[in-house]
């Protein structure tokens, strides 16, 4: 039974001397090529240690630097570079420029890195980003840098081509919170350039300056149904003179169109005069009861005699 299990064909028998020979070939391949390399490395380590040749020095110092890490190394030359500040552009900048600026060879190195991948400073506090940057020398190089028009952000340049074709007449530029006008001779174009004002509270100025005879205090805008308070700093009162009223020579109507005097005052000054003659000064009125010491020194501007 055992001869019968073990009989092989003749195709079977040259397959499996076939396998053994590639099987005894690739040992031997093995075994002896690394033990040629074991051998030939044995024979040049004895024969440096017996011989101490040069060349046999070099030759491991070659081998051993293989087993480490090259060190990194920048292509700058950072001797005899002055560090200083002047205006520089991110995005076009060379070495050379942003050597001078105080900056690390491998900041540099970071930066030429991120421009060789498309991406575009479009404005100073983009350059915050750069790896490695400290807050004070961002805060030392922020005051120089300089973005061209052309790394600028589009949405920057479409906004500022329509402020400027804009209908200024229908749509004033706002002033800034440092800008003022005066307040006695200001049109309602420019009224409309204060904040919070519009077309309505800008007729509302003009209407009640003209009644008044302008303006004395910018707090007098308060007496305005529901003025903004936060257009008033920016409005002075200048050097416009006030019309005053004649109050011996207006009549009773006339009187009454001031915002300072109601019907009651009005005739009260008309019977003054028709009783006693012309009023002298603001202390004749005094002595009327419609007329409180507020009301009295409310008029002072606006009265002549």
């Amino acid at each position: 039974m055992l001869k019968e299990f073990l009989y092989l064909t003749k195709s079977d028998r040259k397959v499996m001397t076939f396998l053994l020979i590639l099987l005894v070939a690739i040992l031997g391949v093995l075994f002896f090529g690394k033990g040629g390399e074991s051998n030939e490395l044995t024979f040049v380590e004895d024969s440096a240690k017996n011989q101490k040749s040069p060349i046999s020095s070099r030759f491991f110092e070659q081998r051993n630097s293989y087993r480490q890490y090259p060190p990194r190394q920048y292509y700058y030359n950072t001797e005899g570079v002055r560090h200083e500040l002047f205006p520089f552009d991110p995005n076009t900048a060379d070495s050379t420029q942003l050597l001078r600026l105080g900056l690390k060879p491998w900041q540099v190195q970071n930066i030429y890195k991120y421009r060789a991948r498309g991406g575009v400073y479009r404005k100073p506090t983009d350059f915050a980003r750069l790896y490695g940057l400290s807050v004070d020398d961002y805060r030392r190089l922020e005051p120089y840098i300089r973005i061209e028009g052309d790394f600028r952000p589009a949405a920057e340049v479409i906004a500022e081509e329509q402020q400027a074709s804009r209908d200024t007449v229908n749509y004033p530029v706002k002033l800034k919170p440092t800008e003022h006008i005066g307040l006695n001779t200001s049109d309602t174009a420019q009224l409309r350039k204060v904040p919070g004002i519009g077309r309505y509270y800008a007729r509302e100025i003009a209407r009640y300056r003209q009644q008044l005879g302008g303006f004395v205090n910018v707090n007098q805008l308060r007496e305005i149904d529901n003025f903004p308070e936060e257009a008033l700093p920016y409005f002075t009162i200048g050097n416009a003179p006030v019309r005053k009223m004649n109050v011996n020579k207006l009549t009773l109507n006339e009187l009454k169109r001031h915002p300072y005097l109601n019907f009651y005052q009005a005739r009260a000054i008309n019977d003054y005069r028709r009783l006693k003659g012309p009023l002298k000064s603001l202390e004749d009125l005094s002595l009327l009861p419609d007329f409180t010491p507020q009301d009295i020194e409310r008029l002072r501007p606006y009265v002549e005699f």
